[in-house]
């Protein structure tokens, strides 16, 4: 069955921008001329506008996309034996400014086990990151299957 659809009432969905408009730069920001000759303003607006394409760009291979657009992460292996290091150190890279020091816990589970076993699954951040050294899933948390994961970061 086939629904008409009015296509002067349906709204199509845009991302927001991930840089800064002219006219929005204009209005908040000084002028370059005005800022006493220095480029601090605009060095300190480009650190902090780091976008995940950026990010995504300078780490190939290692980083994926998660659900939180301000979060990335390290990609896990395929197939992985239980109670073994990964072979990289697992990462949750923030993309916004997340005060260092602050907690990171990975939860992971699935439809048979909502709560696999881990060990070392909190890390601190430090300059954006969380460093999971030797994140290990134990015994037999999901033998064969897919896991969904979780971060849970506490401010």
């Amino acid at each position: 069955m086939r629904i008409p659809v009015d296509t002067s009432t349906s709204r199509r969905f845009t991302p927001p921008s991930t840089t800064l408009s002219p006219g929005k730069m204009s209005d908040a920001l000084p002028l370059v001329g005005q800022e006493n000759g220095n480029g601090a303003l605009v060095g300190k607006l480009r650190n902090a506008d780091r976008s995940m394409v950026d990010v995504l760009a300078d780490h190939p291979g290692e980083l994926v996309r998660t659900d939180s657009p301000n979060f990335l992460c390290s990609v896990l292996p395929t197939h992985w034996r239980c109670n073994k290091t990964l072979p990289i150190a697992f990462k949750v890279v923030a993309l916004g400014d997340v005060p260092d020091g602050t907690l990171v816990t990975v939860m992971a589970g699935n439809d048979e086990n909502y709560s696999a076993e881990l060990r070392n699954a909190t890390a601190a951040m430090k300059n954006q990151v969380a460093r999971f050294n030797d994140l290990r899933f134990v015994g037999r948390s999901g033998r064969g299957m897919k896991f969904f994961y979780n971060f849970k970061i506490k401010y």
